[in-house]
């Protein structure tokens, strides 16, 4: 049977990038996204073009209500679910200096890229540890999307930096659990990538390239990304659970 990956995030941006490179590979979707269905047709239709089977789970996994929809319509419709990209996430509501940000927006931002991807991951990483029992040769794995904003500390980005960081110890936590199954987790970061989330610091960023930020003289495009998961779900980085990459175009690499 073809594999199954879920894609939280799966609609737009770096998450679409990843849906599509995945459809490429003959791998079926379960697109998850907060907007209504109708709105993210025309995404739905061009990821169907490639020949694989595309269902919408839209659910916000900030709620619990929401999660609890989202695993039983993978269920239902899928029956199981091979791949899990935890990519799901959302940027500050505002840049604000580390002084002047309030409880409603961190709480905003915690609940979705921290607690939403932490308790959405727990229910189908035992889902996945039961299906890997009953079938060892299946080719089960989860990749968590963070940012190179785990490490590289911003003072108008406080809580998104905070909220990455946690994913990526989430991500270490998942790999030693999950080994007992036969499952890889991996984790990748990346940097600066043309997407929606970054619009109004497009034109700052633009220049940063320009300037010497990236030691590849461009920005990343969301298909950068889902190249990299498309192989590691493939297991073309075979005996690496656990592993970061990095990818950013160099900009994370320490220069004198």
């Amino acid at each position: 049977m073809s594999r199954v990956a879920l894609v939280t995030g799966g609609s737009r941006g770096i998450g679409l990038g990843i849906a599509r490179k995945l459809a490429e590979a003959g791998i079926n979707l379960a697109i998850n996204g907060v907007r209504e269905e109708a709105s993210v047709r025309e995404a739905l239709e061009e990821l169907k073009g490639y020949g694989v089977r595309v269902e919408y789970l839209q659910g916000n996994i900030a709620s619990g209500e929401d999660r609890q929809g989202i695993v039983e319509g993978l269920l239902a419709k899928f029956g199981k679910i091979d791949i899990l990209v935890n990519n799901a996430g959302v940027a500050p509501r505002t840049r604000s200096d580390f002084f002047d940000v309030t409880e409603e927006d961190y709480d905003h931002l915690m609940e979705i890229n921290q607690k939403g991807t932490f308790f959405l991951t727990q229910a189908i990483a035992k889902w996945m540890a039961d299906l890997k029992t009953t079938n060892p040769d299946s080719e089960i794995s989860i990749v968590n999307i963070t940012s190179i904003s785990s490490t590289v500390a911003s003072t108008t980005r406080a809580s998104y930096c905070m909220s990455k960081s946690a994913l990526s110890m989430l991500s270490k936590v998942l790999a030693v659990k999950m080994a007992e199954f036969d499952i890889p987790v991996y984790e990748i970061r990346p940097g600066v990538i043309e997407t929606d989330m970054i619009e109004k610091v497009r034109e700052t960023y633009h220049q940063g390239v320009k300037n010497g930020m990236t030691l590849e003289r461009r920005m990343g495009v969301p298909e950068d990304i889902g190249k990299v998961v498309a192989a590691l779900v493939n297991g073309d980085l075979p005996y690496s659970t656990g592993q970061v990459i990095c990818a950013d175009g160099g900009m994370t690499i320490s220069r004198m």
